[in-house]
């Protein structure tokens, strides 16, 4: 089959099965036009409560699918691509996250959305990088460990000086790689033009910005206006807007190296054989497990979390 045939037969499919397609907007283009709902990792996960469908198809990588699952438990999962992991949400060992719980009962142990199951299951509060300021803000502990990304962790820090952020060495491999200099390259190379950055880059690039934002953020940002800008995420988002704004000065920084391989496992021909049978995993979690994860998101929505 063509390209075009095949988003034929994937449309044709999870309608006969009465399958729910999330897209992660890192996804190819051509994945984002056969999935249903297309956003930020818990927007997916939120949006899906609310849908008739009882089997879910998450293009994106593990965690996801794991979060899907946690907030709906009486729905059948399946990611996309069985090995599509995330390096930053698997770094950290729970143990040594338990660890610390030990040895520091007066901390609180915040969770970005961005990880396992687990880890989620330890900790307190889950936030997303557009919640995560306002939340720990809102947190009675003055200390608080942050898992798993130290940049977002950081950024945290910067923006609330009156709290303690301990940090763990996680990090997302593609944002981690920006630094400084790459900010001030492309300014130079595009004179004018506003950077968004994601607030998982090293915060020496983040303070170089126009704005820094959760994806949704840094797409409400260029739709909103007219400026040139450098987008400092992974390459998806860029490769999305220019579609939407041929013409535009929208310049991706760093192409070679903001790119996810894990999210770009997925593609049309690997969402037909999940949708067909033929591949894809389905996501399983243990109840107890599921419980405690769903209780630091839960303490999210109570702080203030969207």
């Amino acid at each position: 089959m063509d390209i075009q045939e095949l988003k034929q037969a994937i449309i044709e499919e999870k309608e006969k099965g009465g399958v729910l397609i999330l897209a992660h907007t890192y996804q190819h283009p051509d994945v984002l036009e056969v999935a249903d709902i297309v956003g930020d990792s818990y927007a997916l996960s939120k949006a899906t409560q609310n849908v008739p469908q009882k089997k879910v198809l998450m293009c994106g990588v593990r965690f996801m699918a794991e979060t899907v699952k946690i907030l709906s438990p009486e729905k059948e999962v399946l990611l996309s691509h069985a090995d599509a992991g995330c390096p930053m949400a698997e770094q950290l060992d729970p143990a040594e996250v338990r660890r610390y719980r030990e040895a520091h009962p007066g901390h609180a142990v915040c969770a970005y959305v961005n990880t396992t199951a687990e880890l989620k299951a330890l900790a307190d509060v889950c936030v997303t990088s557009s919640s995560a300021v306002e939340i720990v803000s809102r947190l009675p502990q003055e200390d608080i460990l942050f898992i798993p990304d130290k940049n977002l962790g950081t950024f945290v820090q910067q923006m609330l000086p009156q709290k303690r952020i301990h940090l763990m060495d996680g990090y997302c491999p593609v944002h981690n790689a920006i630094t400084a200099q790459m900010i001030e390259e492309a300014r130079r190379a595009h004179p004018g033009a506003k950077v968004a950055i994601h607030p998982e880059c090293p915060y020496e690039a983040v303070r170089l910005a126009d704005m820094a934002g959760s994806t949704k953020e840094i797409l409400d940002y260029i739709h909103k206006g007219d400026d040139e800008v450098i987008i400092a995420t992974e390459r998806g988002v860029y490769d999305d807007l220019v579609r939407k704004y041929p013409g535009r000065g929208l310049y991706q920084l760093e192409p070679d190296c903001m790119t996810c391989r894990d999210m770009k496992k997925t593609t049309l021909q690997g969402v037909y054989d999940a949708l067909t049978g033929k591949g894809g995993l389905v996501i399983e979690l243990d109840e107890a497990l599921r419980k405690a994860a769903r209780g630091s998101i839960d303490n999210m929505l109570k702080y203030g979390g969207r």
